[in-house]
């Protein structure tokens, strides 16, 4: 992660809100629970929008410049930024806009395989991995993480040679970085991957939206980088990294040897993003760096934050320090709590953190923490949850 130049320094944005002013937002991380609540659940970030944003849509806005979504500059922000942080220039050729990463992958999916076909899917994953492919009629398969939050390669060819038995069609859904474990893959264990898809014929599908949320400690592998990943699709998009959820956009981006597909499939009839959508995310890359890496600077701090508050608080449940992403993974199975954690620190703590369980084999006895908020309401929310596992 590169410092900014002096002149261009951002204030870390995870401290330039008070929680008076959060309790203000209409969105929903802050009107699903009662006001008591503290809420460390969905992905949403508590910050200002980062200034080029603002000022794009500020001129959109005041311009009366709210149309149909037109011409490629989103498409060559993205091919800039991904050359400038990962030395990757994906062709803008090999591209093709979309409203949002699910509908992306969905799309993808649903092009390369057949009505019935398995999906591979590495619990415990994003719960939509689940809900939208199968509302697109297809089948989840499961290859869980192994007990070290990583890849399970025995458990991902056993997949792949059940999902593809009888000549079938199959896809991979792969989380990169991991959403919830904030794993990041590495470039062998990409490789092992693209690897054994080609090895039994199955369609590898990236969704890459916490791409640029990578800590110094680890390394963010663009999957159409490796050797074989040209057969593969990435779906991209800055909404995570910028909090930009209320205006969606995102890329569909082929490697190379699937060029002709992304270019009928831009063809075809799809939901594309906002104008809106373009015009921040456009904005994010090509001017929101300095905004990101004060932003990372601010969610490592609160990663290390994190755990020296779980070992004061709660020292029975285990916390591995995400190597990506602002979402932590926390076991909770040795507090012994009679139901599922999340619902316990709802209640008894008044934090709101997601619950384990909807993230597939795997989550049990977990919770979800988003740490993209001010250190303090961290500091708050564990205290309470600790003081609720100690009670009577």
């Amino acid at each position: 992660m590169a410092l900014p130049a002096p002149d261009t320094i951002v204030p870390n944005p995870l401290t330039s809100l008070t929680l008076a002013q959060l309790r203000e937002r209409t969105s929903m991380k802050w009107r699903r629970y009662d006001p008591d609540v503290l809420p460390l659940w969905v992905a949403e970030m508590d910050v200002e929008l980062a200034a080029p944003i603002r000022d794009e849509l500020n001129r959109a806005v005041t311009g009366g410049d709210l149309g149909y979504a037109s011409g490629t500059s989103y498409k060559e922000a993205l091919s800039e930024f991904a050359k400038d942080r990962w030395n990757w220039e994906p062709s803008p050729s090999h591209m093709a806009p979309v409203t949002d990463v699910i509908t992306g992958y969905v799309d993808i999916i649903s092009m390369v395989t057949d009505p019935g076909s398995q999906v591979v899917v590495n619990p415990p994953v994003y719960p939509p991995f689940y809900s939208y492919l199968e509302a697109a009629g297809r089948e989840i398969a499961h290859a869980p993480l192994g007990e070290d939050l990583r890849l399970d390669f025995a458990a991902l060819e056993s997949a792949f040679r059940d999902a593809t038995a009888g000549g079938r069609s199959a896809a991979y859904l792969l989380c990169s970085p991991h959403n919830p474990t904030g794993t990041a893959h590495t470039r062998a264990e990409l490789e092992q991957v693209a690897s054994l898809a080609d090895q039994f014929g199955v369609t590898v599908v990236v969704d890459e939206i916490h791409a640029p949320i990578v800590y110094d400690d680890a390394t963010f592998v663009p999957y159409l980088t490796v050797n074989g990943g040209e057969h593969g699709f990435s779906i991209m998009a800055a909404s995570k990294a910028w909090n930009l959820a209320g205006i969606p956009a995102a890329m569909v981006i082929g490697g190379t040897a699937v060029k002709e597909q992304v270019v009928r499939y831009a063809a075809s009839t799809h939901h594309g993003p906002t104008h809106f959508g373009t015009l921040a995310q456009t904005a994010a890359y090509r001017h929101g760096g300095p905004w990101l890496d004060s932003l990372m600077q601010g969610l490592d701090a609160n990663r290390k934050l994190l755990a020296s508050l779980i070992d004061e608080h709660l020292p029975e449940a285990h916390y591995t320090m995400p190597q990506a992403t602002y979402l932590t993974w926390i076991d909770c199975s040795a507090l012994e709590l009679d139901v599922d954690p999340s619902q316990h620190f709802l209640e008894d703590a008044r934090v709101a953190l997601n619950s384990g369980p909807l993230f597939g084999p795997g989550g049990e006895g977990h919770v979800r923490l988003n740490i993209a908020t001010h250190p303090d309401i961290i500091r708050e929310a564990v205290r309470r949850m600790g003081a609720s596992t100690h009670r009577g």
